[in-house]
């Protein structure tokens, strides 16, 4: 009688114990993929992250490129994301004297060619200045994203950034790649609330425009031409167009006060 009572003790404990070892094991399970799980969101936020980063505005936009898309839209225009040749420093700070060495044409306070918004669909207007300085242009969102471009884009769609307050700079696309990277270093110390991008439509070598004002360069002279856009910008940048410079967002340094 106590060997049978022995037995079925015995027999009860083996079967604790089985089901101890079978809730240890699920256990274990559950935890092995609690931390699969977690490590895979980890690592989901952190690709999200870079990716945020890369693609973001801010410290320079994407790439080289310094897109800033929360100032507007890149309208499929493709970015310029080339490393630019840093600037020398500042040998002209005087406007007009910049321009007169650089043999750029200075024109400024134009006349006003209106404020009329037009859909991104619509054929450019015919406007009196080449580059156009102001005018008709396109209505939002459609205004062209702070940022360096290796295209160019629609006059109607840099017009409304410069309505903004924006300092665009223009190059001839036959500018040796030698004076463009010139320019691109430039504008990497300027891009707040600034465009770069070639135009094959104009007569000059380099221009900087901003709402009612121009320089046009016919040739690219080095570091006068520099210290000639660099004067310009100081000069009209986030003053003229009507509407606040700061309307659309600005990362980075601006053409008012550049990265020395």
């Amino acid at each position: 009688m106590a060997n049978r009572r022995e037995e079925e003790r015995e027999r009860l404990r083996q079967l604790r114990e089985e089901r101890q070892s079978t809730h240890s094991a699920a256990g274990r399970r559950r935890l092995l993929i609690g931390y699969i799980a977690a490590g895979t969101i980890g690592v989901a936020i952190i690709a999200g992250i870079v990716v945020a980063i890369a693609s973001s505005g801010g410290g320079g936009g994407a790439g080289g490129a310094h897109i800033n898309q929360s100032s507007g839209s890149t309208n499929g225009i493709s970015p310029d994301e080339r490393a630019g040749t840093p600037p020398p420093a500042v040998g002209v700070a005087n406007l007009k004297k910049a321009a007169r060495q650089a043999g750029c044409l200075l024109r400024l306070h134009l006349k006003d060619e209106g404020h009329q918004h037009i859909p991104p669909s619509a054929p450019t207007p015919n406007y009196k200045t080449n580059p156009p300085t102001s005018g008709t242009h396109v209505e939002p969102p459609y205004q062209q994203a702070d940022g360096a471009y290796s295209e160019m884009p629609r006059e109607i769609f840099t017009l409304h950034s410069l309505e903004h307050g924006r300092l665009a700079i223009q190059y001839s696309p036959d500018l040796s790649e030698k004076d463009q990277l010139a320019l691109k270093g430039l504008y990497d110390t300027l891009y707040g609330g600034a465009l770069l991008f070639p135009d094959p439509n104009m007569d000059y070598a380099v221009a900087a425009t901003t709402w009612t004002n121009l320089l046009g360069c016919r040739e690219y002279r080095g570091a006068i031409t520099l210290d000639a856009i660099r004067d310009f910008g100081k000069a009209t940048w986030g003053r003229y167009g009507g509407e606040p410079v700061r309307g659309f967002s600005i990362v980075g340094p601006t053409p008012l006060k550049p990265q020395s």
